[in-house]
């Protein structure tokens, strides 16, 4: 391929060697959303404690600044989705509903807002200014955290500053191949592998830090951010070019009118994402419900010492980095001897295997229930590995199935989209979370591998329903051009 063709196809500029079978520009990116993950997951292990525990109860909510509106609008929004679950409304009021909902509102909102970050780096001022202001953004907030008085202040940053950053940084991993590059998908992979590397020490790192005050847990988070600014910006000459916008864009003849197809797929993308949705329910839980349920019903002393409920997301991490390692090395291995399965089928299998995770769950529940024991750690050992050798095999491969099948011109937009699953996903917790009070443990990780087992029965229609369009032959994606 010619350097103009690579360019017309949004490859890098850049004709440095490849890295390990890989752009060079794979690896700064993989680093920086490392380490805005290290951020982010940081922050959020101690998110759900730190409200339940501290910031919530008496003599400290009251020093928060606008909490109240931010209650009174997070109240119809709970209700409307208690509905949905079949709960009848109920109001806020313990320091663990309040809590999950909080939380699951964070953690979903910062899945919307790509959409608005990549419509501006689209159209607007490009990936490289807007990833930068989301940093700085997130640098902002993850220090806001840290006073109890701008605590609002600090979410709506977030919320911004992850927008503007998250979706637009992951739709260049998939600019850094051609059209029908296979290596697409082993490359979302390992820039999960960053992701999953980060998560194994942040939890740990910032809940050790909270050890002496919450406040220096969440300072280190934007360290963490600060760190990972300086690495994207280091790379940017490897990293694809800048699309002409705007104006420039018509005068440059870059300007590309959606064909019926385009607007059909994009129409695919957008239903599927509600059975994705209901796909990571259990992943997504594990930062929610799970680490007040884990408080409560785990066996965390080993060898004389407790474990504090954080470092079950760190141990989730490196479970999740091996099962990452070994997913990618068996696809490897399979593509040699016969024909890969394609991504919406991966999707599809990955989901099978997440919804037998929350079993386990329910099982080490319902014997705690018989014996009066509490859950050993085993029981959840097993979720992680089940959860997450499915959950290597839906989120990544998600993330290059939208890579691929977006419009030119619309990467960021439609990147920003998939991010919508985990939106519903982690707004779903908040209500799901909530349940844990009123059912039995045994049941409501039943319910949640029931959910799971139902988001993969709806991709398998997908799957059977708009096969060539989810995973086109080269014939296909032929056709389609020429037409």
């Amino acid at each position: 391929m010619t350097a103009d063709a690579a360019t017309a196809m949004g490859a890098p500029v850049a004709t440095s060697k490849d890295l390990f079978g890989h752009p060079r520009g794979l690896w700064y990116l993989t680093f920086a959303e490392a380490w805005e993950r290290f951020s982010y997951y940081g922050m959020n292990a101690l998110l759900v404690l730190y409200l339940s525990k501290y910031l919530l109860l008496p003599g400290h909510i009251e020093h928060v600044a606008g909490f109240g509106a931010f209650k009174a609008a997070l109240d119809p929004l709970y209700h409307f989705l208690r509905m949905l679950f079949g709960q009848a409304p109920a109001p806020l009021v313990t320091p663990i509903a309040i809590g999950t909902a909080v939380t699951a509102v964070y953690t979903s909102g910062v899945y919307v807002t790509p959409i608005i970050g990549g419509l501006i780096a689209d159209r607007l001022i490009g990936r490289t200014a807007t990833v930068t202001i989301g940093a700085l953004l997130m640098v902002l907030g993850h220090f806001l955290m840290a006073f109890e008085v701008s605590f609002v202040a600090a979410i709506l940053c977030l919320f911004i500053g992850v927008g503007c950053f998250k979706g637009n940084i992951a739709s260049q991993v998939g600019e850094l191949y051609p059209a029908g590059d296979l290596r697409r998908a082993s490359a979302y992979q390992v820039y999960m592998l960053g992701i999953q590397i980060a998560v194994i020490f942040a939890p740990t790192v910032c809940s050790f830090l909270a050890g002496s005050t919450w406040h220096w847990g969440f300072a280190c988070a934007g360290f963490g951010m600060l760190i990972g600014l300086i690495v994207y910006l280091s790379g940017r000459k490897y990293l694809p070019p800048e699309r002409p916008r705007g104006a420039r864009a018509k005068v440059e003849g870059e300007s590309v009118k959606l064909t019926l197809r385009d607007w059909f797929t994009v129409a695919v993308l957008v239903a599927l994402l509600p059975a994705l949705a209901l796909s990571a329910i259990g992943n997504q839980e594990i930062f929610n419900a799970y680490e007040v349920w884990g408080d409560a019903h785990y066996n965390l002393n080993l060898f004389g010492f407790t474990l504090p409920v954080p470092t079950l997301i760190s141990l989730d991490a490196i479970i999740s980095t091996f099962m990452m390692f070994g997913v990618i090395a068996f696809w490897k291995w399979y593509g040699s001897h016969r024909k890969e399965p394609d991504e919406i089928v991966k999707i599809l299998i990955g989901t099978a295997i997440s919804a037998c995770g929350p079993l386990l769950l329910a099982a080490g529940s319902a014997v705690e229930a018989a014996t009066g024991q509490k859950v050993s750690l085993l029981w959840g050992i097993g979720f992680h590995l089940i959860n997450d050798i499915g959950f290597s095999m839906v989120f990544p491969v998600g993330l290059a199935l939208y890579s691929r099948a977006s419009p030119k011109g619309l990467g960021g937009l439609v990147i920003g989209i998939y991010y919508l699953h985990l939106f519903m996903a982690n707004l779903s917790t908040g209500v799901l979370g909530g349940m844990l009070e009123t059912m039995s443990p045994t049941q409501f990780w039943l319910m949640h591998s029931g959910l799971v087992a139902l988001g993969g029965a709806v991709i398998l229609i997908f799957a059977l329903l708009f096969h060539r369009l989810l995973a086109p032959t080269p014939e296909d994606v032929a056709g389609a051009k020429a037409d």
